[in-house]
């Protein structure tokens, strides 16, 4: 819901008004239903605005409360917002508005920092103390809701986006090794704090940064679920695990129904987005409309999913709409996709969600889907292998069942002076692993991939994409209390049946028994899985750009093998390996480095 942005100074100067201004500006597609920018020395906030929740100019941003002497953006939604607001004016708060910004501004008040803890929702905020100067910054428990930072000597930058903070100007625009090592491990994933740009970091998910006014910082990580067994639920069976699993997703998917516009569904014909239709026709909701999306074949591969869609939304009676992308659209969305992204991102589903987005667009503007479900429930094909592993070969045994490919074939792969002598990404997965909460090696992947990769690879991709068009993504499955229960529950329950096993038994009874026993599907783009003919032709001609070949990130010899044979080389997870390379030059290139 919207696009921040701000600068806050350490110099003794007053903020750029006029850069925030541009920063703002380029996020309006996030926001295309208002703007607004405010200044008091040192600090400048901005704000575009997409209205969900009290429509009127009262819950404009930047929200000025003079009484209080706060003044705050604010980008998500705080669900629990309207209890909040009655505790608050039980607390004798009076409020001028109906918007969940002005209870974050009453919450921080009355709660400080602490206010995050009280907050069910998804949220990236910055909140300005008139009196004192200090400059609050948080973002949500899973990192829905992204929050970019620049920083150089006497000032700092931040905003949803991470090509909107280059439209201020004055960004160190070089690439970062260590981030481009990771993004050659992790299927583009790039962990936060870092972005493939030097110049450029990411406050990570669950974080608050108090920047105080003479520059000084804290930072405090304010939750992390814990991936063990609860004593409290050493007596549940797997029938108990079952009904809370489907009661806890049941109070999640309830929850983001909280909005002043229509609320449709992502409907894939997967398990986990069927579930959410399913428990909303539960709750009375009548003339839902979901929208599924689907591309014609390529390579011998089908590329849409209709017959379970279509299934899902007989039975509830859904307003429901395919949309079957014309493969005259396809090319010029692959550059409007990289055009989208705050950061590269590999996967070929991003063109899916933003063909989709365009059109469910023109019908809602709050949309709920099933991400997250996979890394929480252990649904995905890598983490079966995982199970009772020792810990001594955890790190081992990730590396190899989910990584792109060993640090040493990096050598094979980029130029001499991207090369590293350590791996970092190994260490990074050795660091996440040795954290305590993870006794065993499935938890501690399981508490990697849905605190790290999840929210730096599905939920980024479906943030930028929806958000490109003006509309709000919510994810249900992230709601923290019930990746809080995920993470508590059995690991065998999880990877019962072929993986979210728990879920499955959820599910019956509420949505069919074809979609629950139905084979894994995945979001095919098949165009961009299968490179040829134009889609080739325009790799071909960003890597081999003059720009690429100065940039030199990878070897001639490999270039010229792959584009000679561009469909066999894959990564460990079958992500094409050229395009890997080339989706990193097409961004890049986008942003004009």
């Amino acid at each position: 819901m919207c696009g921040i942005a701000g600068e806050i100074r350490f110099d003794g100067l007053g903020a750029d008004v006029a850069a925030v201004a541009r920063i703002t500006e380029a996020m309006h597609r996030r926001g295309p239903d208002g703007h607004g920018v405010h200044a008091a020395g040192p600090v400048a906030l901005g704000h575009r605005r997409l209205k969900i929740i009290d429509l009127s100019e009262r819950g404009a941003q930047p929200m000025v409360d003079p009484e209080l002497g706060l003044a705050a953006v604010f980008n998500g939604c705080i669900y629990n917002f309207r209890e909040l607001r009655a505790e608050l004016e039980g607390h004798g708060y009076r409020f001028f508005s109906d918007s969940d910004t002005e209870t974050l501004i009453k919450a921080y008040h009355r709660w400080g920092t602490g206010c995050v803890e009280h907050f069910l929702g998804m949220f990236a905020f910055a909140v300005h103390e008139r009196d004192s100067g200090t400059v609050v910054l948080g973002r949500d428990r899973l990192g829905i809701k992204p929050l970019y930072l620049a920083e150089r000597p006497g000032r700092l930058r931040f905003a949803s986006s991470l090509p909107a903070l280059l439209a201020g100007g004055e960004v160190d625009t070089s690439i970062d090794p260590v981030a481009l090592h990771h993004y050659m491990t992790f299927h583009s994933v790039v962990p936060a704090p870092r972005t493939i740009l030097t110049g450029v970091r990411k406050l990570p998910p669950a974080t608050v940064r108090t920047i105080r006014a003479d520059g000084t910082t804290t930072v405090h990580e304010y939750w992390s679920p814990r991936h063990e067994r609860r004593p409290a639920d050493a007596g549940m069976s797997a029938v108990d695990w079952r009904d809370a699993v489907l009661e806890s997703l049941r109070v999640a998917v309830r929850r983001r129904m909280v909005a002043d516009v229509p609320v449709g569904v992502l409907l894939s014909g997967g398990l986990d987005s069927s579930l959410i239709v399913g428990l909303l026709a539960q709750e009375g909701q009548t003339g839902l409309k979901t929208f599924s999306v689907g591309f014609h074949a390529a390579g011998g591969e089908a590329g849409d999913e209709f017959r379970y869609s279509d299934v899902v939304a007989a039975e509830f009676g859904t307003d429901h709409q395919r949309i079957l992308v014309d493969p005259a659209r396809m090319l010029p969305a692959v550059d409007h996709t990289i055009a989208a992204m705050a950061e590269p991102m590999v996967s070929h589903d991003c063109v899916a969600f933003h063909l989709l987005s365009e059109e469910i667009a023109k019908s809602v503007t709050v949309v709920q889907s099933g991400q997250g479900a996979d890394e929480v429930l252990a649904g995905y094909n890598w983490y079966p292998p995982l199970a009772g592993v020792p810990r001594e070969r955890a790190v081992t045994e990730y590396a190899r069942v989910f990584t792109d490919r060993p640090h040493a074939d990096l050598a094979s792969i980029l130029e001499p002076e991207w090369l590293l002598d350590h791996d970092p990404s190994r260490e990074f997965v050795a660091a996440h692993f040795a954290r305590e909460g993870a006794a065993e090696t499935l938890d501690a992947a399981l508490r990697l991939d849905s605190t790290v990769m999840l929210v730096d690879d599905p939920v980024k991709r479906v943030d930028n994409m929806t958000m490109a068009w003006g509309l709000e993504a919510r994810v249900p499955f992230l709601d923290h209390e019930f990746v809080e229960l995920a993470a508590a529950c059995p690991p065998e329950l999880k990877l019962a049946h072929g993986g979210k096993g728990v879920l499955k038994e959820a599910a019956r009874g509420v949505v069919p028994d074809a979609v629950i026993d139905r084979p894994k599907g995945y979001f095919p783009v098949p165009a961009i899985r299968h490179l040829e003919g134009p889609f080739l032709e325009r790799v071909r001609d960003a890597v081999t750009d003059p720009v690429a070949k100065a940039r030199g990130l990878v070897r001639a010899d490999w270039l010229e093998r792959m584009l000679a044979d561009p469909n066999t080389a894959r990564t460990n997870l079958g992500s094409n390996a050229l395009w890997q390379v080339a989706l990193l030059e097409m961004w890049l290139q986008e942003r004009g480095l």
